[in-house]
């Protein structure tokens, strides 16, 4: 029979019992955060950092080699983490996931530009660009400049074995990517959001 009052002694504590006994979306209390478990509420099961570890000149389409997890101290990787094959990166589940890249270049002549891309494909064979980003120098040679740039991409990861991507970057003459295997300079980050 069930109960609209509290009896004069009180509820048996095994009475409450939020796993089997309350269903649905529980509200939030005054004060409180609604965090269950992890961070973003539990949604966010994946989080890695990959960078390109030395520095190049040239186009790289996509960066297949030097790639690296970051490793420095104080890094950390939540959840099973990407893998990365000749500069193509496999992800570790399907989902909706946030794709942020970074390139710092220096530029040593006048008149030049570079080109960041990440592409994607939904097949394993085509990939097209879905974002990118651009630097571009014109002033008189003689002096170094240094320049960085960021892109991002939302993709929805449906399948593992066919939803991919890759990092491009096209520099032009006497531009130099500046990798680092200390700092990120060059470097992409993953993030998943939430489900597919």
């Amino acid at each position: 029979m069930s109960k609209t009052t509290i009896p004069t002694g009180g509820i048996a504590d095994d009475a409450v019992n939020l796993t089997s006994k309350v269903t649905g979306t529980l509200p939030v209390a005054n004060g409180g955060t609604a965090l269950s478990s992890g961070f973003n509420n539990g949604a966010t099961t994946e989080v890695d950092q990959w960078r390109v570890s030395a520095e190049f000149n040239g186009t790289a389409i996509p960066i297949a080699s030097n790639w690296e997890r970051s490793d420095t101290t104080g890094y950390g990787k939540h959840g099973t983490g990407l893998t990365e094959s000749s500069g193509i990166f496999t992800f570790p589940s399907t989902g909706i996931y946030i794709i942020y890249a970074q390139m710092s270049v220096q530029f040593n002549e006048e008149d030049t530009d570079s080109i960041m891309s990440i592409a994607t494909t939904t097949n394993n064979s085509s990939y097209n660009s879905r974002a990118q980003s651009l630097t571009c120098f014109d002033d008189a040679a003689g002096a170094e400049y240094y320049q960085s740039a960021t892109t991002q991409y939302l993709f929805d990861v449906t399948n593992t074995s066919t939803h991919k991507c890759k990092m491009s970057f096209y520099l032009g003459n006497g531009i130099t990517l500046q990798g680092d295997s200390n700092v990120l300079s060059a470097a992409v980050t993953f993030e998943k959001i939430g489900d597919t």
